[in-house]
């Protein structure tokens, strides 16, 4: 079979199951009866990858009530002449997890075209939680936020979810992390047996509890301490369902393809399907493996692993500072982690590969600090390179003194990667789009930090500068890409396509004018050209602004294979 005829019939597959659990009203048949709203006149783009064609679309409640000819007057009416219809998009790797509770209005977000965020990333999803850590946790947001935690689980997180209704629903997966952490600690170790088998049990409990995959953040402790043999074990848990084994992997950089050789094993040998989190090739010198890793991924397809992959648009990823260090340093929890950085039995390794990652990256400006309080609040949004000039102070000596005074809370964004392979990853058919981001908002407590600009601004650059301007993919693939492909790959029948019957999460978007503002120097901007976003049939986003309006829900997996 060619390249082009297997990923095209694999992806249009996908598109097909998107829409299964109800039927298509008839190409352009005219409908008539009562509709809460009626969006006229615009390109419709469905979801599926096909082509778009003009017409109208009916909501009424929650659904989408007819898609093509409309008689009929709806309560309240979009003139969508010039305009992109599209299905809301779906974020399939989101941060914005009890940010949400925070600011249920989910401003960055749902200003984007996003209604539906799939959270639990990287092996950190809210709980399972030990006693302590729901302490510290529910102590931290009722200080900082006045927000109470009443929940320590996937399931409750989706309970208080429905309870709050914010602007955007929210899916979960359980992370790997939080069930490692409970159960081993965050010890540099094997599991025994014994504690595989709790952990197996702890991802049935999560599937129970409506989460929609497994994720592991292999790069972070206590993750990176598995085994193949655990994340096999505790994959299997997914066997029999649709949900995918979602992985940030080992590595990104110089051990690239060795990672993801690994995360293509846990699929095959645990006979579930894959999610690449975020994949990317960082460093100059690793630029080249992006090729290799995409022809790695089409093998793989083709010998029977369904595994796919999300990107985020841009050139720099964002973490915590400390992982410019080896997670065999962080093993132990933060005050091990300061306390080695002070010892001078320790000290020097960990500084060798402190600089052997800033070689890796170009230099200390390829360093971003995103988040930091106290005393120290004047480093967030600077590079680290010029900042350590202007004060006069050798990088590293910064970088750990800023860790220390911080308690180990430093955010950071690193540039790395290369804008060919970005737009190579983001256009190939295997590919969907994601933030790998937070809610924030330009006032209130989601303000005070300098994050990276895809919170803001990941959907609408896809669609500007990567479809509009750099004509990398048709606009109808990347809707695909954001809309019923992510819905198939979780199983989420009737949501992601333009579709009689499908959840009513649309948005309307001016392909002309549609960009993100948000940038790395002033991230805090909403984008341009997305005038209505509609979420679970309300409208959230009216005529560009946020109508305090929100229909967002917990959108739960089917559970445990039976």
């Amino acid at each position: 079979m060619r390249r082009r005829d297997f990923l095209a019939g694999g992806t249009a597959a996908l598109a097909g199951l998107a829409g299964l659990s109800r039927p298509a009203a008839p190409r352009g048949a005219a409908t008539r009866g009562h509709a809460s709203l009626v969006i006229r006149g615009g390109t419709l783009y469905d979801g599926t990858g096909g082509p778009p064609r003009s017409g109208d679309l009916a909501i009424d409640g929650d659904r989408i009530t007819a898609v093509g000819r409309v008689t009929d007057a709806g309560t309240v009416e979009i003139d969508a002449r010039g305009m992109a219809v599209a299905p809301g998009f779906i974020d399939i790797h989101s941060h914005a997890d009890l940010s949400l509770l925070v600011n249920p209005r989910a401003e960055s977000r749902v200003r984007q075209g996003v209604t539906l965020e799939v959270v639990g990333q990287d092996g950190s999803s809210i709980g399972p939680w030990s006693d302590g850590v729901f302490e510290l946790t529910r102590d931290r947001y009722r200080r900082d936020f006045g927000v109470e935690l009443d929940f320590r689980d996937v399931g409750g997180f989706l309970d208080r979810i429905d309870r709050e209704r914010p602007a955007v629903s929210v899916a979960s997966m359980i992370g790997h992390g939080n069930i490692r952490g409970l159960v081993v600690g965050g010890t540099d170790r094997p599991a025994t047996e014994a504690e595989v088998g709790r952990m197996r049990g702890l991802v049935r409990e999560g599937l129970a509890g409506g989460a929609v995959g497994l994720s592991t953040g292999l790069e972070y402790t206590p993750g990176s301490f598995a085994s193949r043999d655990e994340l096999v074990a505790l994959a299997g848990e997914l066997r029999g369902t649709i949900y995918p084994y979602a992985s940030h992997m080992r590595n990104e950089d110089d051990r690239l393809l060795a990672a993801l050789e690994e995360a293509l094993h846990v699929g095959r040998v645990a006979g579930v399907t894959v999610q690449v989190s975020h994949l990317k090739a960082q460093g100059e010198g690793n630029h080249w493996k992006a090729d290799a890793a995409l022809a790695a991924i089409e093998a793989a397809r083709g010998a029977g692993v369904d595994v796919h992959f999300d990107r985020y648009p841009y050139v720099a990823y964002a973490t915590g500072l400390s992982n410019l260090f080896p997670a065999s340093g962080r093993a132990g929890g933060t005050a091990r982690f300061l306390a080695r950085l002070a010892d001078p039995d320790t000290a020097p390794a960990l500084e060798r590969a402190c600089r052997d990652k800033i070689a890796l990256l170009g230099s200390w400006d390829a360093v971003q600090i995103s988040r930091i309080g106290g005393p120290n609040a004047y480093a967030r949004g600077r590079r680290l390179g010029e900042l350590a000039a202007e004060r006069g102070e050798d990088p590293y000596e910064l970088t750990v003194r800023l860790l220390r005074e911080a308690g180990g809370s430093v955010g950071m964004i690193g540039f790395g990667m290369s804008e060919d392979n970005t737009e190579r990853m983001l256009s190939h058919p295997l590919g969907m789009v994601c933030s790998d981001g937070g809610a924030y908002a330009p006032y209130g407590p989601l303000s005070r930090s300098s994050p990276h600009p895809r919170g803001y601004g990941s959907f609408p650059r896809v669609l500007g500068y990567y479809v509009r301007d750099r004509r990398a993919m048709p606009l109808e693939a990347a809707v695909h890409k954001m809309s019923g492909l992510p819905a198939a790959k979780l199983g989420l029948g009737g949501r992601g396509v333009l579709r009689a019957g499908a959840v009513a999460d649309v948005v309307v978007f001016d392909p002309d004018t549609v960009r993100d503002r948000a940038d790395f120097d002033n991230p805090h901007q909403y984008p341009d050209g997305i005038p209505h976003v509609i979420v679970s049939g309300v409208h959230t986003i009216r005529d560009g602004e946020q109508t305090g309006q929100m229909g967002g829900r917990a959108v739960r997996g089917g559970g445990p294979a039976r």
